[in-house]
């Protein structure tokens, strides 16, 4: 028996390609990047980033003062695009305030400021500065504590954080409260802002590419870090609904090593398969699929394997990870919005600095943007030590 779906009603994301939706829209569609050579704050790393302009000049002030951090500038940033806060307003009239949840993911919240704070700390007694507020910055809470102020909300609320899958385990986190009958509709995000922990992290790991990533690549060296904001409000679907559903999800976990994927993709066809059975829907009716997609050759080479598994080498699929970099925490959000323009929009984005396919893999990758009528489309989110989550998302059709 498939789910009930769920409409994705607004919908906003902020990244290294711009402020808005129609930003991430343009740059899809033209194939213009939005990583730089790394020149975040004082690192000293050659790499690649997807760092969002602006946030170092946008405090947040007055009665939101306390939650200022890099990562909740960036949530708020997002907040403030698209409408969506209007369309927020517009649910509350509908079912009120306490009856809509706020679930985000982010997977190291606002960990920056704990960093700079452990800079200042006094030489001689070694106390943090008075002016750290952990509760409100670095705090996994902090970001949705901040969203349900800043809309309003007073319905169930809390963080998810499994890494690289927590913003679109957070779809199926509201699917169950929603079916549950503890809320009527959902805030759904995830939010992930640069720090040092996961650039050195990453490249202490040998997982920082020197270049612009190449997913799917013969000559793939690892990925570059970004950061992004991305926020979805989901409601029931009505009969007849034009908007985009979200039709099916899978999770699972790989149980197999504390960083690696298994390297069969075992969880991730576990994830695939889960969701086209929500959906009730075969493989070959899976229009498009947004790979996790890294480029680190393990991870890329696992997710090769299981979608060959599930769906054969035919499907086409592409990794939009060239064109934000890996914002870990908000990958999944931001790839279900990118997932809903293609959908919307009716295209394919290619795979950005991929120039020729690793020969050893055979999924139905593309490296070039295509045009063409999309009904469904299916979106990847691996996280770091193999928790998994896919969603699949389309128009209503006929099984």
């Amino acid at each position: 028996m498939a789910m009930n779906p769920l409409a994705m009603s607004a919908c906003t994301v902020t990244n290294a390609l711009g402020r808005g939706v129609a930003a991430a829209l343009t740059a899809l569609q033209c194939g213009a990047t939005g990583l730089r050579r790394c020149d975040f704050e004082e690192t000293d790393l050659n790499t690649w980033i997807g760092r969002v302009a602006g946030l170092e000049e946008e405090p947040l002030t007055g009665e939101f003062a306390a939650f200022d951090c890099r990562n909740n500038r960036l949530a708020w940033l997002a907040l403030e695009q698209d409408g969506f806060s209007a369309a927020v307003d517009r649910a509350i009239v509908r079912y009120g305030a306490d009856r809509i949840g706020v679930f985000i993911g982010s997977s190291t919240s606002g960990i920056r400021a704990t960093e700079i704070a452990y800079s200042e700390r006094d030489p001689v007694t070694g106390s943090l500065p008075t002016h750290f507020d952990y509760q409100h910055t670095h705090n996994l809470f902090s970001v949705v504590d901040l969203t349900r102020r800043r809309l309003g909300l007073t319905g169930p609320a809390f963080t998810v954080s499994t890494a690289c899958s927590s913003s679109a385990k957070a779809f199926a986190v509201a699917h169950r409260h929603l079916q549950a009958g503890f809320c009527d509709a959902a805030v759904v995000g995830g939010v992930d802002s640069l720090c040092l922990t996961t650039l050195y992290g990453f490249n202490a790991l040998g997982l920082a590419s020197t270049e612009r990533c190449q997913p799917w690549a013969a000559g793939r060296d690892g990925l570059n870090i970004g950061e992004g904001a991305g926020f979805a409000l989901l409601e029931w679907a009505e009969p007849g609904d034009e908007r985009v559903l979200l039709l099916g999800y899978g999770e699972s976990s790989d149980a197999h090593h504390m960083t690696a994927a298994h390297p069969e993709g075992a969880g991730a066809v576990l994830a695939m398969q889960q969701a086209l059975t929500r959906a009730e829907l075969r493989p070959d009716q899976v229009d498009y699929i947004n790979l996790h997609g890294t480029a680190t050759p393990l991870n890329d080479a696992a997710e090769d394997r299981a979608v060959l598994r599930v769906f054969g080498p035919h499907t086409p699929c592409s990794s939009t990870k060239g064109w934000t970099g890996h914002t870990l925490g908000a990958a999944g959000v931001t790839e279900a919005v990118f997932a809903l323009l293609a959908l919307e929009h009716g295209f394919m984005p290619g795979t950005l600095n991929t120039r020729q396919i690793d020969p050893a893999l055979g999924a139905g990758v593309i490296l070039d943007h295509q045009r063409r009528p999309l009904h469904t489309a299916l979106s990847n989110s691996f996280g770091f030590g193999g928790t998994n989550c896919s969603l699949l998302f389309g128009r209503r059709i006929d099984r």
